[in-house]
Order: C-alpha cells, then structure tokens, then sequence
C-alpha cells in the first residue's frame, strides 16, 4: 500500500511539472507573438509610448480597449481572478531597427499628416487619435534610429524636424481635449520620449539640437500646436526635398498676413522673430533676412513692432 502512495505521488509531480512545462512554453510562444503576459507588462513596456491596448483572455478575445498601461493592469488584474480567464496585453509590433538612412523612411509620417492636416495646416485631433498607434509605430521607428554622424546635414534636419512635430502632436493626443498646450503643465519640458538610449524634451531637441545646426528656417517647419505658429505642413520632411520645403515654409509664413504685416516702412512681425532674433541674424540684419523671402523691398530702417501671439491650439 505504501509502495503504491509513492507511485501516486510521483505521477502528480510529474503531471504537475509537464503542466508547468507546457504552460512555460505556451507563455513563450504567445510572448514571441507579439503578447505580454501579466507578470511582464511593466518590464516590457516601461519604455514605450501610450498606445490603444488590447486586453485579451487566453482564447484570444478582446475583453477591453484602454488607452493606458495603467488601465490595462487594472483589467488583467480583475480578470485574473476568474479561474477561466488569462489576461494578455496586445503590442503592435516593434519596427526593427534600419541598417542605413536609404532604407529609413518618414513614410508613416507623410500618411498620417495627409489624413489629418488640412492644406490650412488645421490638425483633426479627434481624428488623429484614432491613428495613435500608428503614431506610436513612428516615434518606435525613430527611437531605433537616431542620427549619427555618418548622416548628412540634410538627413539630420529633416529628421528633428519630424521628430519636434511628430512629438508635439502625441503631447497634445496625450492630453486631448484641450484647448491650449499651454493647459499641460510644462509641455515643452516634459521628458516623455526616449531616443535611442536618452530621454528627450520639446526644449532640448528645439533649443540643443536644431538651432545649433545654423538653419533659421527651422523655425517655419516645427509647430508648437498653436494659431499663431507656423502652420503644420500636411507632408514629412525630407533630406532630398529639404531646402525647397524649408523656403517654401519661410515664404508662406511671412506672406500669412495673420501671422505678418509686410510693408515697404513697416513690419507687424510674428514674436517668433523677436524670440528668436539672433538666429535671423547670421548672414546680416534681421530686415535682410526677410527680404530675401518676401517681394516687398523692405527699408533698413522700416519700423518694426510684433503681434500679439495666439496660442490657441490649431484645429
């Protein structure tokens, strides 16, 4: 009888242990599947941008749709409780990392600013929300590719400017609805995003990065979510299209009369020439800057004022 227990015994363990071993590889297999389980939500995705989330039970249906990680936890840890029920945390997938320049591409980018910015450069963020995912795919495709030294001026511009917009628009989703993004605390200071292995800011990448790359122009392509900034371009930035879409943006602003009131012995300028004044300044007078994007011949000694800034936001 006793030599029988332990037979029993042994069979359990072993039965317990092939269940343990079965479910290890289940767990792996759904892992590499692109899902994550409970206990590796927050090792997983401590770095990642928010995102719509799935939350599945263990025969893949989708028991909840929550816009953070937060309330993903919340959902797998009520469901755990149910002896029936498995919670997964669905991922989209990760972009791999390019090898080259030639094959990186602000292509998801391009689509999204189609769709939701009007030629005016209005943003439907209602809409745009919808694609945040596909935004989080971009800012994933960024992170994995940060310039390096090897990149061309043009390379490197075309990406920061992209990054600033694309950036300053997943603020604004973070946040959405407002009014302003001078309703978020801090916006320009927040460290939100993660680059290869650092952590960025609005400021750093505006104030660090693109002006010290001596191109004034960049202050008509990146967008600070508001009326009174230049508008949003509804295409990406690119090396190769570079300095005709840095012009164009320059032109189109100073000639915006909303934003500019251009005459012979007179300007009504946007602050942004007056924040930014020395960077206007490196080939000449901030009145030589102008003219060479404007039609008017401006005089050397027209008065100059600014205009009031709306930072209304602009949809």
């Amino acid at each position: 009888m006793k030599q029988l227990l332990i037979i029993v015994l042994a069979l359990i363990t072993s039965s317990c242990c092939n269940a343990k071993k079965m479910a290890l590889n289940s767990s792996e297999k759904i892992y590499q599947n692109n899902f994550v389980t409970v206990d590796k939500i927050s090792e997983t995705t401590k770095d990642s941008i928010t995102q719509t989330i799935e939350v599945k039970d263990k025969k893949n249906n989708v028991i909840a749709e929550v816009d953070t990680y937060k309330e993903a936890n919340q959902v797998i840890a009520n469901n755990s409780k149910k002896t029936d029920t498995i919670a997964y945390l669905t991922l989209p997938p990760k972009p791999p990392k390019q090898d080259s320049l030639a094959t990186f591409s602000h292509g998801r980018w391009n689509t999204l600013l189609e769709k939701h910015v009007s030629d005016q450069g209005n943003v439907n963020y209602l809409q745009f929300k919808s694609d945040k995912t596909i935004l989080a795919v971009y800012i994933d495709a960024l992170s994995e590719n940060v310039p390096t030294d090897s990149w061309s001026k043009q390379e490197k511009l075309a990406y920061w400017i992209n990054t600033y917009n694309a950036l300053t628009v997943d603020l604004i989703l973070r946040n959405y609805p407002i009014k302003s993004i001078k309703d978020i605390k801090d916006p320009w200071k927040q460290r939100l995003w993660k680059l290869g292995n650092k952590w960025y800011n609005l400021d750093e990448i505006e104030h660090q990065i693109l002006r010290k790359m001596d191109e004034p122009r960049i202050h008509f392509a990146i967008v600070c979510a508001s009326y009174s900034c230049p508008k949003l371009q509804n295409k990406a930035f690119t090396a190769e299209h570079l300095e005709t879409q840095l012009t164009n943006a320059t032109k189109e602003f100073l000639s915006d009369t909303k934003r500019n009131e251009i005459s012979e012995n007179s300007l009504k300028l946007s602050k942004i020439f007056r924040w930014f004044d020395n960077d206007f300044k490196q080939n000449g007078s901030l009145i030589d800057f102008i003219n060479t994007y404007t039609t008017t011949n401006i005089s050397e000694d027209a008065k100059i004022s600014y205009k009031d800034y709306n930072w209304d936001l602009n949809d």
